[in-house]
């Protein structure tokens, strides 16, 4: 059986290309049995929230009786947490720096945003840089109190391109694992975040095999997730990314639920049947 549940989607109403009610029409053509929608609330890409809550709120009383639709927010870690409220769930992702630049200092805009980012403020030393974003990155849970932890080492969207870290270095992934095991002890799971393999534009997922493997021994949760822009990469790379989560030592992955009630729940689903 295939995993059928995506809650990292997103749609025209921040940076998608489709309608919500096309990617729900679409995830009933897959099967799927949960869709969760997660509009950007970002400095540099947020929606007009009410209409936003209202259209998903919409789709769910709409499709109530074939998919469960959950009204989810991808919140930034230096964003207003009030944004999250009113919905289902929020994925707390940290997309910038706080540096003083003229716009937000965003970590996956461009190459060349974050080689003048470097350049300017961190005497084009990258691990420093790495270091402040993990830093940042662990405060996540704190600041917006997120449901799940979203693409945890995007810091290296543009790695294959620039080589500016060596992944495989302490100097890079120590501030990455006091990171993950202070926010791993604070309860919170992390998603395995398809979206740079499911656009092929990454090696590897979010967070990278070693730093997955690390997750699995400080006792994490993950759940898998598509990040999804368009409405064909809905369930993009999901057989990828169970391989691997089973070859990084989990047993399961987590789906969401209101499960009749207010408030979301994970439930788990065993990997070997997926």
């Amino acid at each position: 059986m295939p995993l059928l549940a995506n809650y990292h989607t997103h749609t025209s109403f921040c940076d998608g290309r489709d309608a919500p009610e096309e990617v729900v029409q679409y995830a009933l053509e897959l099967g799927f049995f949960a869709l969760g929608f997660s509009g950007h609330m970002d400095a540099d890409i947020h929606m007009d929230q009410e209409k936003y809550y209202e259209e998903i709120h919409r789709l769910q009383d709409k499709y109530k009786d074939q998919i469960e639709i959950l009204c989810g927010i991808e919140l930034d870690n230096l964003y207003d947490p009030a944004a999250g409220r009113g919905a289902d769930y929020v994925i707390g992702s940290t997309h910038f720096l706080d540096l003083p630049m003229d716009k937000p200092a965003s970590v996956d805009n461009s190459a060349e945003m974050l080689v003048k980012m470097a350049h300017d403020y961190y005497g084009g030393d990258y691990y420093r840089l790495s270091r402040d974003y993990y830093d940042l990155s662990a405060k996540v849970y704190d600041r917006l109190h997120c449901d799940f932890v979203g693409h945890f080492d995007l810091i290296t969207r543009f790695n294959d391109q620039l080589h500016f870290l060596d992944e495989s270095s302490p100097t890079y992934y120590k501030p990455a694992l006091e990171a993950m095991e202070y926010l791993v002890g604070q309860g919170v799971p992390f998603e395995i975040n398809c979206g740079a393999v499911n656009r092929n534009r990454k090696r590897d997922f979010y967070p990278n095999r070693f730093l997955l493997k690390a997750l699995h021994d400080f006792g994490g949760e993950i759940i898998i997730n598509s990040d999804a822009h368009e409405k064909e990469r809905l369930n993009g790379a999901f057989d990828q990314a169970v391989a691997a989560a089973i070859e990084c030592g989990f047993t399961h992955t987590n789906v969401l639920t209101k499960g009749g009630g207010d408030k979301v729940i994970f439930r788990q689903l065993a990997l070997d049947l997926l």
